[in-house]
């Protein structure tokens, strides 16, 4: 390929051919000549772009940044307190949770529950078919709110259950002071309430309660608890103890051969209180056994059972 210009001061016309080595070289040298003069000015232009970048932009982007991280970590912070108060209030719920479980265990066995048919130990039986749509995972606030509900039934619970133990105690306790069952553990009935002949006089006379005839020196028991109002002797009954029993009910053991309980003593249904005697008004070793409701002397046959 030849190139062809003509020249003003010779005023002839030039040839140059393309493909020769030395033109080649001579273009490839202009070329490389012009892209090494481009690169410089671009690498200047760019480092001056670059030093104008640093000195305005950089300062806003590095507080935008520092700004943003404050905000994650004040996130952060808020999101750690929330937790550890979700934390303490589970704690505080659970402590509440084993208080009612203590609880309901104790009433269990005060109202004599079979542990197989009310179980404080495991959880409760719950169950039922998947829901097919899955559902939505919990969140904090949804959470918090699941808290609150939480604590609410608990208390609630709770106060039930205390209710329900204030009528289990007083049913135990009202059971626990109605005298019930005989007052010695071998024994047999020689005389009963009402009217009979007086065995000392043979006349017509009312006997106010029950003879029990036992070995000398067996035990005399409590039929109810209570508190002893009378222990020693006292005429007609010898050596006696008289036990109020509350709610209108005393009980009284006569003709003991020795008192085991002292005035203001607390006693149980069971508890050995005196021992079988003849002393006082009595023709052999036996025990008369009096129940009194409101001041006056009643059947004790009605109490004891048959």
């Amino acid at each position: 390929m030849n190139l062809i210009f003509f020249s003003r001061r010779e005023g002839r016309a030039r040839h140059i051919n393309l493909a020769h080595p030395v033109t080649v070289g001579a273009v490839g040298a202009l070329a490389l000549g012009v892209l090494g003069i481009a690169f410089v000015l671009g690498l200047e232009l760019g480092q001056r772009s670059g030093k104008a970048f640093s000195r305005g932009d950089t300062t806003h982007w590095s507080q935008v940044v520092s700004a943003q991280q404050a905000e994650i970590a004040e996130m952060k912070n808020a999101l750690q307190e929330r937790v550890d108060a979700l934390s303490m209030r589970m704690g505080e719920v659970n402590g509440r949770m084993i208080r009612l479980d203590a609880l309901g265990k104790r009433l269990t066995e005060m109202a004599n529950i079979d542990s197989r048919e009310f179980n404080f130990d495991a959880a409760p039986p719950a169950g039922g078919p998947e829901d097919g749509e899955g559902g939505v995972a919990a969140q904090i606030p949804d959470l918090t709110n699941l808290l609150t509900d939480l604590e609410e039934r608990v208390d609630l619970r709770g106060a039930q259950l205390v209710a329900l133990e204030n009528v289990l105690i007083a049913r135990q306790l009202r059971e626990q002071i109605h005298p019930e069952g005989r007052p010695v553990r071998q024994g047999f009935i020689s005389s009963y309430f009402g009217s009979r002949q007086d065995p000392f006089t043979g006349h017509g006379a009312f006997h106010k309660g029950l003879d029990f005839a036992s070995q000398a020196g067996a035990e005399v028991v409590a039929v109810a608890a209570g508190v002893v109002t009378w222990s020693g002797e006292r005429s007609g009954y010898g050596n006696l103890v008289e036990i109020n029993h509350g709610n209108g009910y005393v009980t009284r053991y006569g003709h003991n051969s020795r008192v085991l309980v002292a005035v203001g003593d607390t006693v149980q249904r069971g508890d050995a209180i005196a021992q079988v005697g003849s002393t006082g008004r009595s023709t052999g070793p036996h025990v008369h056994f009096e129940v009194l409701r409101q001041g006056r002397q009643v059947d004790p046959l009605t109490f004891i059972g048959r």
